[in-house]
């Protein structure tokens, strides 16, 4: 009898970590086969997965034993949360593991877009020398907006203070008489339309819920400078994708770096084409050696921590 579905990429030492105790079904392609992980699913106390796996529908009405769910990664909503806390489904999200990670990724962005030469490897190769027209800024003495203080955010901070840049941040859930903005070095803003309105670099990193689907749309981006660049690294869905590719089009802002979307992957008829203040990488924020090993293993050892102790 299984004890735990593994439906995504699981690194081997994390794997290694279950085996010895767990009878383990893994497919790291079952996210893409919904039927087939759905007939799997009755007795089974455990189960892992990543972003792609949908856990909701037929996955959890044939749930019947479940336990638990290990999340490996820290993006929820392809959970049915509702759903799992109804049935006493515990879901251990991997809270803090990749912070760094995602971080970095924010940080070499910054660089990278305030610099606005990164487009220019072809162009020098094709005996191009646009050197003149690539007037770049410094990251130093910027204003950096991050929406969401949570490890993300926190992480974020950190390295950004390091590197001169004056720091502000919006979390509704965090009061302004809170320490953690003084710990953090970050100056509370009350409202997002504040924050937009002051930040060169404005970095989401909240989840997709309903409050925050389409939080950054025609009428949010228009509160932002000409020359600011917006960060989507957290989900797609809480930037307007319409909105902003016709903002970008139409030079309301300086550019934008996406790392999630609406649908992932992306279409080939995608509204993206032809955009050129705009950098796109595939979800790749929380996709370091490092980070997996982080991940993986944290999520391991607490799915077979609960079906141990819990049952």
């Amino acid at each position: 009898m299984t004890d735990i579905v593994i439906t995504e990429y699981i690194d081997p030492k994390a794997l290694a970590i279950l085996k010895p105790d767990f009878d383990i079904h893994y497919d790291q392609d079952l996210w893409n086969k919904p039927d087939e992980l759905a007939a799997l699913m009755p007795g089974v106390p455990g189960m892992i997965v990543r972003n792609a796996t949908q856990v909701r529908g037929d996955v959890l009405d044939n749930a019947d034993v479940l336990k638990c769910v290990g999340r490996l990664g820290v993006g929820l909503d392809n959970i049915d949360m509702d759903g799992c806390a109804a049935r006493d489904i515990s879901v251990y999200p991997a809270t803090g593991a990749n912070s760094d990670s995602v971080a970095e990724l924010a940080i070499g962005g910054m660089f990278v877009m305030l610099r606005d030469a990164y487009h220019a490897t072809e162009t020098v190769i094709d005996g191009n020398w646009p050197r003149m027209q690539m007037m770049g800024r410094e990251v130093m003495g910027k204003t950096l907006g991050i929406v969401g203080l949570g490890a993300i955010g926190k992480a974020l901070a950190w390295r950004a203070k390091g590197l001169g840049m004056t720091l502000v941040a919006w979390d509704p859930y965090i009061d302004a008489d809170d320490s953690r903005w003084k710990e953090h070095g970050v100056g509370h803003v009350a409202t997002i339309d504040e924050l937009a309105a002051i930040s060169d670099v404005v970095s989401i990193h909240v989840p997709l819920t309903d409050e925050t689907r389409d939080l950054f749309d025609t009428a949010m981006i228009a509160k932002m400078k000409p020359n600011a660049i917006l960060f989507n690294l957290a989900r797609g869905g809480i930037v307007n994708e319409d909105d902003l590719v016709a903002a970008l089009k139409a030079k309301q802002i300086a550019g934008a770096f996406l790392d999630t979307f609406d649908v992932e992957p992306l279409g080939s008829d995608n509204i993206f084409k032809d955009v050129s203040n705009l950098m796109l990488t595939p979800h790749v924020g929380a996709r370091t050696v490092e980070a997996d090993d982080r991940v993986c293993t944290m999520i391991a050892d607490a799915v077979a921590s609960h079906l141990k102790t819990k049952g």
